[in-house]
């Protein structure tokens, strides 16, 4: 029997799409820009997005057009025929920051409104976005769930995780990309790597920062010893400052320190969860005897006190795990001697990460991308909006007239245009 394909017709060098799941239109921008590239216009013919910042942005950068909000809600045959397919289904469900839940997360069943839509529109192919924590996500079923419910439509299918740093983009970010079509598969190899260091992107001479924090870490030290250092209390090495190097909670002797130091290398290790009879988990309370094994001091009990006292130690329970319907958490062991512990909360510092101008950005996330700092001139700021739309490769002329805070969440969660650029021309040219 004949395929019914309800795709639009690409003989007029026009290229019709949908964006679905469109954030601040990241995947939309990269098929336009490909599509310009290939030799054809564009015109979207329906978006759908729920999130109200990220709909004013939309309206800021296409206010001629229409948003439709709750996917959900849509019934598929109400919507015009197009060419191409763009959704960057939530990710939350199969991401490492989140619960990973994938399919047992409502978040997670979006895909299956994004299978309704191909199979009762037919376009000629499709681009889907998601985090690479989907590649191995409940042991890779997840990902063999939704590839063989694209190839059930008759798609053929490729995958690729691509790290945005190989085009063009000074960020460490490692997405998956799904794109399928009716012809052969997609090539998802060999890209030419275009490599950028943050100086590129970066502002000069910008308002700087001068919160008693800021102040209290320029004072103690010089400010290019501070490319590329983080600022928390969960890691050791020379790439870290912590509280107790800055003395924010109270003033450290050089004893103190030598042995927060330790205890923080030392609670990471297995050892000691075998001898509490627990799961590991990185970063257990030791107890005073476990201590005692790699600090034998007299005044041990006194100098833990006093840091305990100052905030930067707590005495607490170790932590059990517990698995409930396939998702794990922890709970204090009231049964199990308690020990010391670091104080560590990743983002508990005004100032997560001082970002090195030679080198790149790590993967940016909604929850911390307010304290990343750059050094501009003799002080510290913030990354600015349009610093951060640059580490997503949005073009200078993209509008983004919103508050920091929430223009800052929108971005954690887009895509990497010139990624899906450089994916979309190989699309483009797979069209039937």
């Amino acid at each position: 029997m004949a395929r019914k394909n309800k795709s639009s017709n690409t003989n007029n060098k026009t290229l019709k799409f949908i964006d679905l799941f469109a954030g601040i239109g990241g995947i939309r921008k990269g098929l336009e820009l490909a599509a310009q590239e290939c030799g054809f216009n564009t015109e979207c013919v329906f978006t759908s997005e729920i999130k109200p910042h990220a709909i004013s942005i939309l309206q800021q950068n296409h206010p001629n057009e229409k948003i439709i909000g709750d996917i959900t809600k849509v019934d598929a045959n109400c919507i015009p025929d197009f060419d191409i397919l763009c959704a960057g289904f939530p990710c939350q469900a199969f991401s490492a920051a989140g619960k990973r839940e994938g399919f047992a997360d409502t978040r997670g069943t979006l895909f299956f409104d994004v299978e309704r839509i191909l199979k009762a529109k037919r376009p000629k192919g499709f681009i889907l976005e998601n985090v690479e924590g989907l590649v191995n996500h409940d042991k890779g079923r997840t990902l063999q769930v939704i590839l063989s419910h694209l190839d059930s439509i008759g798609y053929k299918v490729s995958y690729k995780v691509l790290n945005s740093k190989f085009f063009g983009v000074p960020q460490e970010r490692k997405r998956i990309y799904i794109v399928g079509t009716f012809g052969k598969k997609v090539a998802l190899e060999d890209f030419q790597k275009t490599e950028r260091v943050l100086a590129d992107i970066l502002e000069k001479n910008k308002p700087t920062e001068q919160s008693p924090f800021v102040k209290k870490l320029l004072s103690k030290y010089d400010i290019k010893d501070l490319y590329g250092k983080s600022i928390k209390d969960k890691r050791g090495g020379s790439s870290n400052i912590h509280s107790w190097d800055l003395e924010t909670k109270g003033k450290t002797s050089k004893e103190e320190r030598k042995l927060l130091n330790l205890i923080l290398k030392e609670r990471r290790k297995k050892k000691w969860a075998e001898i509490y009879r627990i799961d590991w988990m990185d970063g257990m309370p030791l107890t005073r005897e476990m201590i005692t094994s790699f600090y034998p001091a007299k005044n041990l009990e006194s100098i833990l006190n006093k840091l305990v006292e100052k905030g930067y130690v707590v005495y607490e329970h170790p932590k059990k795990k517990i698995v409930e319907n396939g998702v794990s958490r922890r709970e204090y062991d009231m049964n199990l001697p308690m020990g010391y512990n670091i104080v560590a909360g990743k983002l508990s510092f005004e100032i997560n990460k001082i970002l090195d101008p030679q080198s790149i950005a790590p993967t940016l996330v909604a929850m911390d991308m307010q304290k990343l700092f750059v050094v501009d001139g003799n002080g510290l700021r913030k990354l600015t909006l349009r610093e951060g739309l640059r580490l997503f490769g949005y073009p200078e002329s993209y509008k983004f007239e919103i508050k920091e805070k929430d223009g800052f969440d929108l971005l954690g969660n887009t895509v990497v245009v010139p990624v899906i650029k450089a994916v979309c021309e190989r699309l483009i040219s797979n069209l039937e």
